[in-house]
This record gives structure tokens, C-alpha cells and sequence, in this order.
């Protein structure tokens, strides 16, 4: 699994697919192991949903440093909107989940199916609600799932540290989460546009200005954390291009 996920990040951050094809190539590829599809499904949807969840505690947290010790900025009005309606998003997202968007997806899938002669539900993904709902009925996997996640955000403000003393220009450890934060939420409001591209760039301008940093140094982190994103990615995308290629006995198995 950890292979995939690193497979999956190396695609959403190199490749122009607005976020999502990451997500859909590590399913192909659980499934390809021989997890069936629903389950694959399931756990590409709910892991999604922890990571999209968890920004948003993340986000709300560098606010919660932010605004006592900066109320001169306006910043934290735009910021606070923006997790306000990531917040109904999300709600709606899992709201969904729960009263069974998933029985339309599988529905659609076995009467398409039929349609195009495949059979009812040939390939469709049947009990893809059953496995989302199984999931959320184990708390223990949802909070490890969540904290995985926060701490991965935690770590991003830790590179950031790093960073930023690096380039000489050391602001303390507080005032790099809370850089990490906005610089995420900033970000993630350009998913569509392919790798970020000049939204990450942005995105730390404005966030590393909050603390006196010249946008020379801003733009030189945001390129720091993309030479991590091509170390670690391309060799995720060698692996991938491997996987996709090589026999599976999920793929004899259905032969």
C-alpha cells in the first residue's frame, strides 16, 4: 500500500490530472493486486476524504496561531471563508457517503453495463456502499487514517523550517506552520491547474509575507518543495510505468 500511495502522489504532483488521477491509478493498481473493486473503491474514496478533512483541521489551526498575533492582516478573513465552505463541502462529501451516493454509482454502473453488453453488473463495482459504510464503522482505521494525514501536514511546516534557515532567513517554527497552512490552502484552491503551477508559487508569496519574508525567498521554498516532488516523484513514476507492465496473478487469475 505504501508503494501505491507514493505512486499516487508522484502522479498528482507531476502529471496534469487536477488531483484525481493519482487517486485513480492507485485503485487500478489495488485492484490489479487483487483487491476487489469495491473495496479498492472504497478506500481511494474514504482515504480522500481524511486527507481533504484533515486540511481543513490543519488550515484552521494556522489560523488559530495566526490571528491573535497578527489582527492587522485581512488575510484571515479570506482564509476563514474559504475553510468555511471547504467545511460544508466536506460535510456534504461525507454526508453523501453515508445516505448512499455509492448505491447510484453502482445503479448506473450495472445498467450501463447491461446497456453495452457487458452483463448485469459485469464489472461494475458491486457493495461499493457496504465497503465505504465498513470502513467508517471501524473508528479506530478513520482516526489513524486522519492523524497519518495531520502529521503529514506537520511535517510540511517542519520543511519549511528547514528551509527557510537554509536560505538564511530563520522565522521561528511557529510562523512556518502557520506559512505551511495558508501556502496548502492556497494551493489546493488551484487543483485544476496542472502541478499548481504558479498557485503554490502565489500561495507562499502571500503566506511567507505575513512574516517579513521577500517574495525572492518565498518562491525559492515553493521551488525547494518542488525539487522534492521531482526526487521523490520520478522514480514513483519508473515504478508505476514498471507495474503497469509487468503480469499480475490478479490479471492471470481473470484470464
Amino acid at each position: 500500500y505504501h508503494l501505491l500511495r507514493w505512486i499516487r502522489e508522484a502522479i498528482n504532483n507531476l502529471l496534469p490530472v487536477a488531483q484525481l488521477g493519482g487517486v485513480a491509478a492507485g485503485t487500478r493498481l489495488l485492484a490489479r493486486r487483487g483487491m476487489p473493486l469495491s473495496p479498492a473503491i472504497a478506500s481511494a474514496i474514504v482515504d480522500t476524504t481524511l486527507e481533504f478533512i484533515s486540511q481543513i483541521a490543519f488550515t484552521l489551526m494556522g489560523l488559530a496561531l495566526l490571528i491573535p498575533g497578527r489582527p492587522e492582516h485581512n488575510i484571515q478573513n479570506y482564509a476563514m471563508a474559504g475553510v468555511a465552505t471547504a467545511s460544508a463541502v466536506a460535510a456534504g462529501l461525507v454526508a453523501a457517503q453515508w445516505l448512499g451516493v455509492a448505491k447510484l454509482i453502482e445503479w448506473a454502473a450495472d445498467r450501463f453495463g447491461k446497456n453495452w453488453g457487458g452483463g448485469a453488473g459485469a464489472s461494475g463495482p458491486r457493495g461499493l456502499h457496504d465497503a465505504i459504510m465498513a470502513l467508517y464503522r471501524a473508528p479506530h482505521r478513520i482516526a489513524g487514517g486522519f492523524l497519518f494525514h495531520f502529521a503529514a501536514w506537520l511535517l510540511g511546516s517542519l520543511e519549511i523550517y528547514v528551509s527557510v534557515i537554509a536560505l538564511g532567513h530563520p522565522v521561528g517554527i511557529v510562523p512556518c506552520l502557520i506559512i505551511e497552512a495558508l501556502g496548502q490552502a492556497l494551493k489546493a484552491t488551484g487543483f485544476a491547474v496542472p502541478a499548481s503551477i504558479g498557485v503554490q508559487e502565489g500561495g507562499f508569496v502571500v503566506a511567507c509575507g505575513l512574516f517579513g519574508l521577500p517574495p525572492d525567498v518565498s518562491i525559492a521554498v515553493s521551488l525547494i518543495r518542488r525539487l522534492r516532488d521531482v526526487v521523490l516523484g520520478v522514480p514513483a513514476l519508473a515504478a508505476w510505468h514498471w507495474l503497469e507492465g509487468r503480469p499480475h496473478p490478479a490479471d492471470v487469475a481473470s484470464l
